[in-house]
């Protein structure tokens, strides 16, 4: 009789382990979803309209390049990047951007943006995925004649698997 209590108690024991390994495991987050968030290996796998985004190696927030998008009169200048996602989970976007009118959001949810013109300013946002959803197009934009504007170390920072 004395064993059934601590077979008892070293079966929960283990129960109570394996689920703290599963809660663990689906709320773990990732670093940064995002390929190239600093622009440092060139512009892919980021995809801007009208062939008007480059990389540049002034001005930078870190490292050795950031996104330049030179915005005209009829485009804004799109840089987007579509990230693996999973349905139902909660996702941070930041991005550090530096000029007049500059967005980022996210594809048929929330963006932010800034006036701000001379420094690089830190917009971030969140959003949750639907039950449906495995796929995010993240972005960032100016606005139509207001000239280049730079972003740098964007992060999209939630669970999944980091390119």
């Amino acid at each position: 009789m004395k064993r059934m209590p601590r077979l008892l108690v070293m079966a929960s024991c283990l129960l109570l382990a394996a689920a703290a390994v599963l809660v663990a495991q689906s709320s773990a987050s990732a670093a940064n979803l995002l390929a190239n968030p600093g622009f440092e290996t060139g512009l892919a796998p980021w995809s801007c309209t009208g062939g008007l985004g480059s990389v540049v190696a002034s001005p930078v927030r870190s490292g050795t390049g950031a996104l330049a998008g030179a915005a005209s009169g009829s485009d804004t200048a799109q840089c987007s990047q579509t990230v693996t996602v999973l349905p139902n989970s909660t996702y941070t976007l930041s991005a550090w951007v530096r000029g007049a009118y500059v967005y980022l959001g996210v594809t048929g949810g929330q963006a932010r943006w800034t006036s701000s013109g001379t420094a690089y300013t830190q917009l971030t946002l969140s959003f949750t995925t639907t039950s449906a959803q495995n796929t995010a197009v993240v972005y960032l934009h100016g606005w139509y004649g207001q000239g280049t504007y730079h972003a740098d170390d964007v992060s999209l920072d939630g669970p999944g698997t980091p390119p």
